[in-house]
């Protein structure tokens, strides 16, 4: 996403390379200059459209020619040096940088309370078709910064079955003793009312333990529980728990083993204790950009369960899950509903037993569904919305891109003359012409959307010629997003955009195709077409 993307428009204008050097900068301005100074322009018409242009040349230049100023751009951009950071005392590192930055940000911060404290919670509802049993529990949780070493969360929970309830309240106060330990105090008062006092530190790089004391406020009981966390791998880490105590059910030993891929995620535990023993695993796969898929199983003294099921984003901080559960215990659909903090879960049961038939239905009847409704009602419901989001905003911006290609074309006239003159030598000499350049939504262009007043491309012929250099070459930088080149624009705001260069060279036809962010070099034989 392009909000993901470092700022480097001024490096886009002055057509460098974001590790360029003073020289090189210092080079591309007495270039740009030569095109853009008013005093190079006879009509007073064009003489303005060099002014307005000549002025964003020397800002760039101002600010990436500041050795300070370009650290504090490189880092935050224009928002960085807005907010005052080039005002500040001199600073020469870039964590000095970023310090500096995170205390202006930090009393913006501390102006809204709402932005210190986290807010979440889950609630769970149990339906039953087959008997008239219901119950429903329910969590909340608040946490607030309320030093730079110091948190305390709060929270609760409760549980309803038929006529019989419960719940408890917990209170936590945790310190950041140094950048390696930190130390956590935590009450829980209710059915279950304990003190517990933990200490965790991290031994190394890759490896961190915790020691805990948990005193039982009903039964007197004290656990002391141990716990070590090694990285093994890049992408696993190994964990090994130990509780010792009186009571059967703290008292155990937990191994566990996890592993994070781009795509897969796997985790393993195998448990021992007096009250319980088993093992379980789970395998978690992102199937696209916005759904995952999850199998977990569990095998042990106190049963044997499977739960298969699926979960998508349906927005930036929402998202929907369906699993179904099977076990000795029954057949269940588990629906799970996330929005923000909050989550909501409703399990339903199905049987209150094992039935192979209810549970091959259970596993079936849901995948089905969800492949039909996402085929003829979810797909085309989101396209439809994603492209009425799309034209909405587009018509919200048309102004601003209206004036931006009105832009983007005036600079185009004054790199015209010197393009010219570049295509009738290359002519001469075989050399390379750029016969069509487009850059901005190329697919929404070949949708062939009509009746618009602002087509979501522009045409960057005269801009790429005038940028080959006298080697006959044209390269745009990596990691550059190509609007902020002289003589572009951003025909479509939000939108994906790519950079189709159609160019010749020795009589032969090439073409190259380019997203917003990527390094384009040309020519190369790559991008030769064959000819028929």
């Amino acid at each position: 996403m392009e909000g993901d993307q470092p700022d480097r428009e001024l490096y886009a204008l002055l057509h460098l390379d974001p590790d360029a050097s003073d020289e090189d900068i210092k080079r591309a301005y007495r270039q740009w200059a030569q095109v853009y100074h008013p005093d190079k322009h006879r009509t007073l018409q064009m003489q303005d459209i060099a002014t307005q242009n000549f002025q964003r040349i020397r800002e760039a230049y101002e600010i990436l020619s500041d050795e300070k100023k370009r650290q504090v751009y490189d880092i935050y951009g224009m928002e960085g040096l807005k907010s005052g950071l080039e005002l500040g005392p001199k600073l020469k590192t870039r964590e000095e940088v970023r310090n500096e930055y995170e205390k202006l940000q930090a009393r913006k911060v501390e102006q809204k309370l709402a932005s210190h404290v986290l807010h979440s919670g889950s609630m769970v509802v149990y339906l039953s078709l087959v008997e008239a049993m219901r119950s429903m529990g329910m969590t909340t949780q608040i946490q607030a910064q309320i030093s730079k070493k110091d948190t305390v969360l709060a929270g609760g929970n409760m549980f309803l079955r038929r006529n019989m309830g419960g719940g408890s309240m917990t209170g936590v106060l945790r310190h950041q003793y140094c950048p390696a330990t930190s130390l956590e105090f935590m009450a829980t008062l209710g059915l279950r009312s304990v003190l517990n006092w933990q200490i965790t530190r991290q031994i190394s790089s890759h490896s961190s333990g915790t020691l805990s004391l948990s005193y039982s406020l009903r039964s007197g009981h004290v656990t002391l529980g141990e716990s070590w966390t090694r990285q093994i791998a890049e992408n696993t880490t190994a964990t090994l728990l130990l509780f010792l105590g009186p009571d059967p059910n703290q008292a155990g030993l937990v191994l566990g083993w996890q592993h994070k891929g781009t795509k897969n995620s796997i985790s393993s535990e195998i448990k021992a204790g007096p009250a319980a023993a088993g093992i379980s695993g789970q395998v978690t796969r992102q199937l696209s950009g916005k759904s995952k898929g999850k199998v977990s199983a569990r095998l042990g003294s106190t049963g044997v369960e499977l739960e298969i099921g699926g979960e998508r984003s349906i927005s930036d901080h929402s998202s929907a899950g369906m699993f179904c559960v099977i076990g000795l215990q029954g057949v269940s659909w588990k629906f799970r509903f996330t929005r923000g903090g909050q989550k909501f879960v409703v399990p339903l049961l199905l049987a209150a037993r094992f039935d192979p038939v209810v549970a091959l239905g259970a596993l079936l009847l849901p995948s089905t569904l969800y492949v039909v409704l996402k085929k003829y009602l979810f797909k085309p419901y989101f396209l439809k919305r994603a492209e009425a989001k799309k034209l909405e905003q587009r018509k919200s911006t048309v102004t601003q891109v209206q004036e931006s290609r009105a832009n983007a074309e005036k600079a185009q006239d004054l790199l015209k003359n010197v393009a010219h003159r570049k295509v009738a030598k290359a002519e001469e000499t075989g050399g390379l012409i750029i016969a069509k350049a487009i850059y901005g939504d190329l697919k929404a262009r070949d949708g062939n959307v009509s009746g618009e007043d602002t087509p979501p491309t522009i045409d960057v012929t005269i801009p790429l010629q005038f940028l080959v250099d006298d080697s006959g070459q044209l390269k745009l930088h990596a990691g550059v997003k190509k609007a902020g080149l002289m003589g572009f624009c951003d025909p479509c705001p939000g939108q994906p955009k790519q950079l189709v260069v159609s160019y010749t060279l020795q009589g032969s036809q090439f073409k190259a195709l380019v997203d917003d962010y990527e390094e384009l070099t040309i020519p190369q034989e790559a991008h030769k077409l064959s000819s028929k």
